[in-house]
């Protein structure tokens, strides 16, 4: 096996990662060992050579790479990714989020330790974006990955945003595994069922970041009635 690409970065600039920021940034680089390709896993090293961490190298975009390990000697491949993404669905499990007819975020990037990949799930459905370089080159992996652990009817995939823009990858949708998912998937989110169009809807579908906020705000309201009628610009 060839011994991965290099990146240096200049003295001084390596400060974010060693308090496990996940970015390098353009600017941040002293030199490049060769010409990694989009998504190539290469070694961050700082000015004197030492090691940083594992990334993903994307030659389009500003945020230059993306850490998928601060590990030393840790491999970037299908075990990896798999480890991950089995460690995000328990974590979701363990919480409860994971109930016949519910919807949340499986994956939430960086947050999870897989730089660039959203993958939302449905009841019955699983759906991902792919926005950045590396998330892109395991992109096959990742959806193999997701339809064995979950067992979906279908995962579709909803690449499009002004952040894969700017790693130079096209926009994509589309089925990745399994069936079309249907125009209208029904999902029990607080005391209110909702319809979701998962294919055409906002970026992934219903935006379940947000479930907490949506339980709460209707908390508030309970009871209220909108004086929309009695609001005036000035």
């Amino acid at each position: 096996m060839a011994a991965p690409v290099k990146v240096w970065l200049k003295s001084g600039r390596e400060k974010s990662l060693l308090r496990k920021h996940p970015w390098v940034f353009s600017g941040a680089i002293e030199r490049v060992e060769g010409a990694p390709g989009p998504g190539e896993t290469v070694e961050i090293v700082n000015a004197a050579g030492a090691f940083l961490a594992s990334a993903a190298y994307s030659p389009e975009s500003q945020i230059r790479a993306r850490v998928w390990t601060f590990a030393t000697g840790e491999a970037v491949d299908a075990e990896f990714l798999r480890g991950r993404l089995v460690r995000a669905i328990d974590s979701r499990r363990k919480l409860g989020l994971l109930e016949p007819g519910t919807a949340c975020r499986l994956v939430f990037a960086e947050s999870d330790g897989l730089p660039g990949l959203i993958a939302d799930r449905y009841p019955d459905y699983v759906v991902c974006q792919f926005l950045s370089a590396g998330a892109e080159r395991w992109r096959e992996e990742i959806a193999e990955i997701l339809a064995e652990l979950l067992a979906p009817r279908g995962i579709y995939e909803r690449s499009e945003s002004s952040a894969r823009r700017k790693e130079g990858l096209p926009s994509r949708r589309g089925v990745l595994r399994g069936g079309e998912p249907p125009a209208e998937i029904e999902v029990r989110m607080g005391d209110a069922d909702w319809l979701i169009d998962v294919a055409n809807g906002q970026k992934t579908g219903a935006y379940l970041d947000q479930q907490r906020n949506r339980v709460r705000v209707a908390e508030l309201a309970r009871g209220a009635e909108a004086a929309g009628d009695h609001v005036t610009g000035r």
